[in-house]
């Protein structure tokens, strides 16, 4: 069974498995090969948990197992409270994957999202040849919206970006609430 919880310090060196894995990288927009220990660390002290969120702030959360092993993180960035709305993000170590584990912390973050902070949409971004994601994803109850054509440039190639989103009265309908 897995919780969210509140970023530790203690959870940085297990951050860097899945930021230092070429594997995982390499589905991702962002390189983070390169993120120090102390990187990760003031990451998650800088983390917020909810609350005092402001405009475009962003909440990261540890996912964690029954023991507080740290195996991933799950995020809801750029909030606009104006709009309620929220880009979701996800990642997991390697030894979290195929478990259960991303889904039922999904439909933990959503139902903090859309019960708890009253958010009208959850949005994410996926690079378009990320096919195990876009499965994951499209399972949860996300519905695909559109991509932006070329629009990142990654490991020499131009790569699409795919945009899918969940709105309140989804949540719930197309299993983000089953998906736990």
């Amino acid at each position: 069974m897995s919780v969210l919880r509140q970023l530790s310090e203690k959870d940085a060196s297990l951050m860097l498995e899945w930021m230092h894995d070429y594997d995982t990288q390499k589905s991702f927009q962002k390189n983070m090969l390169n993120v120090t220990l102390e990187d990760a660390r003031r990451f998650c002290r800088e983390a917020k948990l909810n609350g005092d969120l402001k405009q475009g702030e962003n909440m990261h959360l540890a996912i964690v197992n029954d023991e507080d092993e740290y195996l991933g993180t799950i995020s809801l960035k750029n909030i606009n409270i104006e709009y309620r709305s929220a880009e979701f993000a996800i990642s997991l170590r390697k030894k979290a994957r195929g478990q259960g584990v991303a889904a039922e912390a999904t439909g933990l973050l959503l139902e903090k999202g859309f019960e708890e902070m009253g958010l009208h949409r959850v949005y994410l971004t996926v690079l378009a040849d990320n096919i195990a994601a876009i499965k994951f994803y499209e399972k949860c109850g996300f519905t695909y919206e559109g991509e932006l054509r070329d629009h990142i440039f990654k490991n020499g190639k131009y790569v699409s970006w795919k945009l899918y989103g969940m709105l309140e009265d989804e949540y719930g309908k197309n299993n983000a609430k089953q998906v736990r």
